[in-house]
């Protein structure tokens, strides 16, 4: 419980920090398509792998993943029927005759109709994801850390020797 409630905290300094709202947004982005599709698969190493390569943020998403993961248990039943519509395509068969004969793709269970369908409604929905988190992180910014940081309460803090001893640990530690 504590491991969560830290990577919240971080997540909330994070949306206080310099970082860009790209960076930022797109780790929303990956974390929504990590917490849709099911776990342990090629796709979630594909993932992570562009998470790590890229200039993603990793914090946002591993706990947008975190969170997600819960939705996507109450959205199987789409999914799932999602899955079966793109599978069930006549159009399809021969592409998914092949891939399933070729040496690792079979490893990414795209032929079950729940990992098919996560898939797909993840990646549709991701840029979505992406532009609705960057005006969010946007408007965030520019409304509530804007008036916290010029109320009474804030000023008062900043003005503390605990705030300075923290500041200046959190420069040097971070």
């Amino acid at each position: 419980m504590s491991l969560i409630l830290k990577q919240i905290f971080q997540f909330l300094k994070l949306l206080n920090s310099d970082t860009a709202t790209n960076q930022i947004a797109a780790g929303i982005a990956m974390g929504f398509i990590l917490g849709m599709t099911p776990a342990l698969s090629l796709q979630t190493l594909f993932v992570f792998a562009c998470i790590f390569l890229f200039r993603i943020q990793m914090g946002a998403a591993f706990l947008t993943a975190f969170f997600f993961k819960f939705a996507a248990f109450l959205l199987d039943p789409i999914f799932d029927s999602v899955g079966a519509i793109v599978l069930s395509a006549e159009s399809l068969k021969p592409l998914f005759t092949t891939l399933y004969n070729m040496p690792i793709i079979p490893f990414t269970r795209f032929n079950n109709s729940i990992v098919m369908g996560s898939g797909v409604v993840s990646i549709l929905l991701s840029p979505f994801v992406f532009i609705l988190a960057k005006f969010l992180v946007t408007k965030y910014r520019e409304k509530v850390v804007a008036k916290f940081k010029e109320s009474k309460f804030w000023k008062a803090v900043k003005a503390t020797s605990f705030y300075k001893w923290y500041y200046k640990y959190d420069e040097l530690y971070g």
